[in-house]
């Protein structure tokens, strides 16, 4: 997701250090930054942070990981913590193609893709995050009755994603082909899922455990 750039945004995020982490300072000590020890969800691309706050409000006994390579994406999440006042959400301005050196082995207990960037052409399928490499690292930091809950509008990337699956192995807990055609009341919509829905979209919706 690209914004328009705000000069202001790293000065924001360093000046909340108790909720975000910009250099990496809990690398391999995530625990240390919640300073308990519950289970750990993390969201890969928090897109404008609708998801991750609603999850925090209802689960405050989780601790939420929402990461984010955009900082001026990640400044409009940061407002929504700081306005709900949780304390049960921590944010990191981070490449998703290191989680792995992030977190430690068995240490998350879901992992949560919402609308990932299809990126279609097949030069780009490295970046995709359902490619294996990427696959590779969620099962390294899940526990062994973690999960991966996959979410997208794009048929292509639900296409892709359920062949990259399969070929990894994975465990199909749900394969949804319309996710709002009977929405389960347990299901939280990103900003995302509410626009392409009402465009008549169908959600696709994927929970594997590895």
């Amino acid at each position: 997701m690209r914004m328009r750039n705000k000069p202001w945004a790293m000065d924001f995020l360093k000046e909340n250090n108790h909720i975000v982490d910009v250099d990496g300072s809990y690398k391999n000590n995530i625990k240390e930054f919640f300073n308990n020890d519950n289970d750990i969800h993390i969201e890969v691309g928090t897109g404008m942070g609708q998801f991750i706050t609603t999850l925090a409000k209802e689960n405050p006994d989780i601790n939420f990981v929402g990461i984010e390579i955009e900082k001026n994406v990640l400044i409009r999440v940061l407002e929504k913590v700081l306005e709900e006042g949780l304390t049960n959400v921590r944010l990191l301005l981070y490449d998703a193609n290191l989680l792995d050196e992030y977190f430690n082995e068995d240490e998350v207990s879901k992992i949560y893709l919402n609308f990932s960037d299809p990126w279609p052409k097949n030069r780009h399928e490295k970046r995709r995050l359902t490619y294996e490499s990427f696959l590779s690292q969620y099962k390294k930091i899940l526990n062994d009755n973690g999960t991966l809950q996959f979410k997208t509008d794009n048929r292509g990337l639900f296409e892709y994603s359920l062949i990259s699956l399969n070929q990894f192995g994975t465990e199909f807990l749900e394969v949804n082909l319309d996710l709002h055609d009977e929405e389960d009341e347990d299901n939280i919509r990103t900003e995302y899922e509410e626009k392409f829905s009402s465009k008549g979209f169908k959600i696709y919706k994927i929970v594997i455990q590895f």
